[in-house]
């Protein structure tokens, strides 16, 4: 049985096959899943978990180059924009409106859903390569 790291073994195995420019969202409650897309449900109730909790144990795991999220997020959720800024300081950012950022989710290889309950809780995260 495996005791550290992400436990959920879902999770885990998608990233262990995620490749160079591979992306998985990580989602609030809200944004749609397009047909042909895993979705990895982890929604308990609303708020749990919530965006933040799940993006902090995903980025311990995984090698992230760059994080795309919508512009809306500027002005519809400032506290996780701030966040987003702050943990990903060393990774490239990029924004583009919502509709744009709906039709990208389309090339994840998963969307992992959390109970974020706020509004343009969401990311994709591009993988990265470690070298150690």
């Amino acid at each position: 049985m495996k005791k550290q790291g992400i436990l959920n073994s879902h999770i885990a195995k998608i990233l262990v096959d995620l490749g160079h420019t591979d992306q998985i969202v990580i989602a609030d409650i809200g944004l749609p899943v397009p047909e042909g897309v895993p979705k990895i449900d982890l929604a308990l109730k609303l708020g749990t978990p919530s965006f933040q909790e799940v993006v902090d144990i995903i980025a311990e795991d995984m090698e992230i180059e760059k994080v795309i999220m919508a512009d809306e997020i500027k002005n519809g959720n400032a506290e996780t924009h701030q966040y987003m800024n702050e943990k990903f300081a060393a990774s490239k950012i990029e924004f583009c409106d919502h509709e744009q950022f709906k039709r990208r989710t389309k090339e994840a290889k998963v969307i992992i859903r959390t109970g974020e309950a706020k509004p343009y809780a969401n990311c994709i995260l591009q993988s990265g390569v470690y070298f150690g």
